[in-house]
């Protein structure tokens, strides 16, 4: 069996974001969701449109780290803010994000941790998210799936919407709500509970799911059977090492690198 790595794994399984997607503007925000999207649009869905995180449309997906000389990307086209918000709009765009807290129907936080007058911890402000989540599909990675991040209550700071029904009087949600995935360290989860509450998908190879639960603050959607989220073909395991992070980036993301599969010792 072919070895692999937990971030490998994390790319592949956040890859599946965008299967379905077609012509969409993918944001992958962070270097596991950049090679993601990276992955989608060489194997599956060609179709995607990706920029090179500047202002041009690129041709192919462009690799992290240090290029050779005289390498670069290919460009087909010009993605000024102006079009970028005309696609977010119309909801053509599906952007993977980082979030640092989440609730169990998915309201996210970017903005500060802590009370508002006087936070623990102060990051980015809401940014992009409100009109994001409102807008167009998102989905999330988590490289440390706990309590902190999957808090118990509401989050600290309603930044990205979700499916809270307290939120929407009426049930009035936006149409163009659209929670797809969250991949962490330990799971794929989906959105696919009562009222949209947070599930798990799929468990990584040798994760319990007492394990994930013990992680999250709130009680998790159990479905009655669980897969296992699916291990990185050779195919995929090429693509990632020999062109799109040909400098083992990756290999930053989870302390130590550990593999894929939890059940075998590195």
């Amino acid at each position: 069996m072919q070895d692999y790595t937990l971030a490998e794994l994390c790319i592949v399984a956040a890859a599946q974001a965008w299967r379905d997607d077609g012509e969409v503007l993918a944001s992958g925000i962070g270097l596991v969701p950049r090679l993601a999207a990276s992955l989608a649009k060489l194997t599956f869905n060609p179709a995607l449109l990706m920029t090179d995180s500047e202002c041009m449309l690129v041709a192919e997906p462009v690799p992290v780290g240090p290029r050779k000389n005289g390498s670069g990307p290919v460009f087909e086209g010009w993605m000024p803010y102006a079009r970028t918000f005309d696609l977010l709009w119309g909801g053509r765009r599906h952007a993977m994000v980082g979030p640092v807290q989440i609730d169990r129907y998915g309201q996210s936080n970017i903005s500060f941790v802590g009370e508002y007058a006087r936070p623990k911890s102060a990051f980015l402000g809401v940014r992009g998210f409100p009109g994001n989540t409102i807008n167009h599909a998102n989905s999330m990675f988590v490289p440390n799936h706990s309590t902190r991040v999957f808090v118990a209550a509401e989050v600290d700071m309603v930044g990205g919407v979700g499916y809270n029904p307290a939120r929407w009087p009426g049930g009035r949600k936006p149409p163009g709500l659209d929670l797809r995935i969250i991949v962490t360290d330990l799971a794929v989860l989906d959105f696919k509970g009562p009222d949209h509450q947070i599930r798990v998908a799929s468990l990584h190879p040798g994760i319990a799911f007492e394990q994930v639960q013990e992680s999250t603050g709130f009680a998790l959607a159990r479905p009655g059977t669980i897969a296992a989220t699916q291990a990185p073909t050779l195919v995929e395991l090429d693509l990632i090492r020999r062109v799109l992070d040909p400098h083992d980036l990756r290999a930053t993301v989870f302390k130590g690198n550990p593999p894929g599969d939890r059940a075998v010792r590195s």
